[in-house]
């Protein structure tokens, strides 16, 4: 099965990503009259997702370009090992905190074919990790550890024998391709969403917020 095709047959098998996950996206994407329904909403007349921008040069600076994930909020630079980078066919780009987040992305913009999908080399040398193409990237998926906006961390290698000795290193790692890892995040999507507005409500109460709306 061609990439694209494996990613939109993925996307449309969870289109029922959970909404909720979404404050940061829905808050940038709709006038506050309006509700979130479907991605149909968030399109433009010429069929371009309102949220995304089209850049020429997507990997140049793209912690500068999109410091903050609009799925969870996080800050990119502070997970640059986890962050993703994904360029659309219409050449629009969505910057992500992690593999987690660039699957809704994926679910969401149905309509726009990924070109090219990045990750930070976790395997690179220095604090903020370069970015590579995922296509030539091994995974390496290990539930022995927390990953970012997941129970499970997912991290990408571009030198395949720096994530063999990472795998080598944790009873249960396993290697993955960029599918598969994909096709993990989907499979945990659930229990993540549930772990992550569990925790986002207890640091809620703790700080005594209340969410908008609420009583």
């Amino acid at each position: 099965m061609k990439r694209r095709d494996f990613l939109a047959a993925t996307a449309s098998a969870t289109a029922l990503v959970p909404l909720a996950a979404l404050p940061a996206r829905a808050e940038m994407a709709m006038n506050p009259a309006e509700k979130p329904v479907s991605p149909m909403q968030w399109t433009d007349e010429n069929g371009l997702t309102r949220f995304l921008k089209v850049d020429p040069d997507p990997v140049t600076d793209d912690l500068g370009k999109y410091p903050r994930c609009p799925y969870c909020g996080m800050m990119r630079a502070m997970f640059s090992a986890s962050r993703h980078l994904i360029v659309y066919e219409n050449d629009t780009v969505d910057g992500t905190c992690s593999i987690h987040c660039a699957a809704i992305s994926l679910a969401l913009n149905m309509d726009a074919g990924p070109k090219a999908i990045y990750a930070g080399d976790a395997g690179a040398e220095g604090e903020t990790k370069p970015l590579a193409d995922t296509a030539a990237m091994t995974y390496v998926i290990d539930p022995a550890k927390p990953g970012t906006m997941s129970a499970v961390s997912k991290l990408a290698f571009a030198d395949r024998a720096k994530a063999e000795a990472a795998a080598a290193g944790s009873a249960g790692a396993s290697l993955a391709d960029f599918d598969t890892a994909l096709m993990a995040a989907y499979v945990e999507m659930a229990k993540d969403t549930a772990m992550i507005r569990k925790r986002r409500g207890e640091k809620r109460h703790d700080m005594g917020l209340k969410m908008p709306g609420s009583h």
